[in-house]
C-alpha cells in the first residue's frame, strides 16, 4: 500500500485547565473550599491569605440610669487578663472519643487470651460493620488472616474467639444475621417474665413469620392469647437491631457537621440573601512577587540569563494565582445567581417553610431563568445548603417533579408525598392500605397518579409495604 499524506478538518470540544479548576471548585461546599484553599496557598507561594480587617462596633448612648445601675467591681476583677490584644483567638476542638473497634480491643485486654487468640480477635473486631455486624463469612477471614497475617486457623478457632466477641458491650455485637443479634440481646436479659420466654420462643423457632407479620398465624401456633403475644412483641421491640448503634462515645469522629453555603434571612417580608464565607479565607498575589518581576526586567525591557529561569517561575505562579482568584468569584457569582433565581422561583415556601408550597421545579427550569447549562446548575446543588429561619435545607430536596391534577393544576410532588404519609398515618394498623388502595385514594382526590408512583414515593418515604406495617 501506498503511504500518502491528506488533512482532515474536524471539530473537537476540550476544557482548558481552567475550566476545570473553575468546575472543580463549583462543586466544593463551604467546608471543602475552605482547604481547598488553604491547600493552594500552601502549593503556591505567590498567593497569601488576606487579613480581614475587625469589624468596629459603633459607639452606643448610655442613659443616667444604666450608667448608675453598672456593678462598681472592677473590669480586672471578672475576667482573666494573661493576654495580650495582639493574641488570636483559637476556636476550641472537640476530641473525638474512641471508636467501636478500638472500645471492643481495650475490652479484649481484660479477657485471658494468648498473643495468638488475642491477634486473631483483634482481625476479627476489624471485620465488623459500624452497625456491629460481621458480614463476612469466616472462612474467607480465615484466609485473609493467613495472606495478611501469616497465621494458619479454622473456622472452629475464629467461632469460638467469635463467641468471646459476643460477650463484650454492647450487647449483639459481632452478631452475623439480625436473628442472632436478637437472640444476643435476649440471652442478656433475665428471663423471668412469660413475655420473655415467648419472645424468645419467637426468635427461636418462629423468625421467619415474625419478621413477614404473620401474627395470626403465630398465634395460632404458640396457641397463645392476643394480649400474651402482644407483650412478646413489645419486649422484641425493646431490642436493637443495629448494634453498633447503642455505642455513641465515638459519635463526635464520625457525626456530620452541616455548614450552610448560603444564608437566608426574612425580615418583614423582604429577603436578605449572603453567601456563607466566614471561615473561607480571602487570598491575593503577594505584592512582594510582582515587584521581584519588576527589579529582573532592565529599564530595555530586557532579562538577564541568570533570571531568565527564576523570571518564568515566578510569572508561572502569578497567573495560576490569578486564575485561581478569579475561579473564586466566579464561583461566588454563579452560586448566587443560582440561589437568587431559586428564592424568586420558590417565594412562597421561603416565607414560612411550608412544604406544601413548594412549586413543581425542575434544574432545566433554573438553568432557563439563569442562561446556565443544566449541568452547572446540578453542581450548584449538589451538596449545598441554604441557612433559613425554620432550618438548614438541603437545595438538591427543593427539586421536585410535577403532577398534574384532573382540573389541570400542575402540584409538587411533595403534596402527594405528604398525602400519602396522612394517609397511612390514619391507617388502621391491623389491616394497612396496599398500594393499590392507596391509589384509589389518591385518585378519589383528583390526582391521577399511577400504583407504581404509590410505590416509588412510599419507599422514598421509608415507608414499609403494607404486609410489614401491620401491627396487633
Amino acid at each position: 500500500m501506498a503511504i500518502n499524506q491528506k488533512q482532515v478538518l474536524s471539530l473537537q470540544q476540550k476544557l482548558s485547565p481552567q475550566q476545570i479548576q473553575m468546575i472543580k471548585l463549583l462543586e466544593l461546599p463551604t467546608v471543602q473550599l475552605e482547604q481547598r484553599i488553604k491547600q493552594e496557598i500552601e502549593d503556591n507561594i505567590v498567593l497569601e491569605e488576606e487579613e480581614r480587617a475587625p469589624e468596629e462596633e459603633a459607639p452606643r448612648e448610655i442613659s443616667v440610669e444604666e450608667y448608675l445601675r453598672e456593678d462598681d467591681t472592677p473590669a480586672y476583677k471578672s475576667r482573666i487578663n494573661n493576654y495580650s490584644k495582639d493574641d488570636k483567638q483559637r476556636p476550641v476542638y472537640l476530641s473525638g472519643g474512641r471508636s467501636l473497634q478500638e472500645y471492643l480491643v481495650e475490652q479484649l485486654g481484660y479477657r485471658d487470651l494468648t498473643e495468638r487468640e488475642m491477634r486473631l480477635a483483634v482481625y476479627l473486631i476489624g471485620s465488623i460493620d459500624e452497625d456491629g455486624y460481621l458480614r463476612r463469612d469466616l472462612e474467607s477471614v480465615a484466609d485473609d488472616i493467613a495472606f495478611t497475617l501469616g497465621v494458619e486457623t479454622t473456622t472452629a478457632e475464629l467461632e469460638r474467639l467469635l463467641g468471646i466477641i459476643h460477650e463484650l458491650e454492647p450487647v449483639g455485637i459481632g452478631a452475623r444475621n439480625l436473628q442472632e443479634c436478637l437472640l444476643l440481646q435476649m440471652g442478656q436479659k433475665r428471663i423471668d417474665t412469660r413475655a420473655r420466654r415467648l419472645a424468645r420462643r419467637i426468635l427461636t423457632s418462629y423468625f421467619d413469620e415474625f419478621v413477614k407479620k404473620h401474627y395470626e398465624k403465630l398465634i395460632a401456633r404458640l396457641q397463645v392469647t392476643e394480649e400474651e403475644f402482644r407483650e412478646a412483641i413489645a419486649e422484641i421491640r425493646h431490642l436493637s437491631p443495629k448494634p453498633g448503634n447503642l455505642y455513641s462515645e465515638g459519635g463526635t469522629d464520625t457525626t456530620p457537621y452541616v455548614i450552610p453555603d448560603f444564608i437566608l434571612d426574612c425580615h418583614d417580608g423582604r429577603f436578605d440573601l449572603s453567601l456563607n464565607s466566614c471561615n473561607v479565607p480571602e487570598v491575593r498575589v503577594n505584592r512582594r512577587y510582582v515587584e521581584m518581576i519588576r527589579d529582573m526586567v532592565g529599564v530595555d525591557g530586557t532579562v538577564k540569563e541568570k533570571d531568565r529561569e527564576a523570571l518564568q517561575f515566578v510569572k508561572s505562579k502569578i497567573d495560576s494565582a490569578k486564575w485561581f482568584i478569579s475561579a473564586i468569584k466566579q464561583r461566588h457569582d454563579t452560586l448566587m445567581r443560582t440561589m437568587q433565581t431559586i428564592l424568586d422561583y420558590q417565594q412562597e415556601y421561603f416565607r414560612d417553610g411550608d412544604k406544601s408550597k413548594l412549586r413543581p421545579m425542575i434544574l432545566k427550569d433554573i438553568a432557563d431563568r439563569t442562561g446556565l447549562d443544566v449541568s452547572t446548575i446540578s453542581r450548584v446543588v449538589n451538596s449545598k445548603y441554604v441557612q433559613t429561619q425554620f432550618g438548614i435545607i438541603l437545595l438538591k430536596s427543593l427539586f421536585s417533579e410535577a403532577m398534574q391534577t384532573d382540573s389541570g393544576e400542575e402540584v409538587s410532588s411533595y403534596e402527594i408525598k405528604n398525602l400519602l404519609q396522612c394517609c397511612i398515618d390514619e391507617e388502621d394498623k391491623r389491616r394497612p392500605l396496599t398500594d393499590e388502595t392507596l391509589m384509589d385514594i389518591l385518585n378519589s382526590k383528583g390526582y391521577r397518579i399511577a400504583r407504581r408512583t404509590v410505590a416509588k414515593y412510599r419507599e422514598m418515604l421509608g415507608i414499609p409495604v403494607a404486609r410489614l406495617r401491620k401491627q396487633i
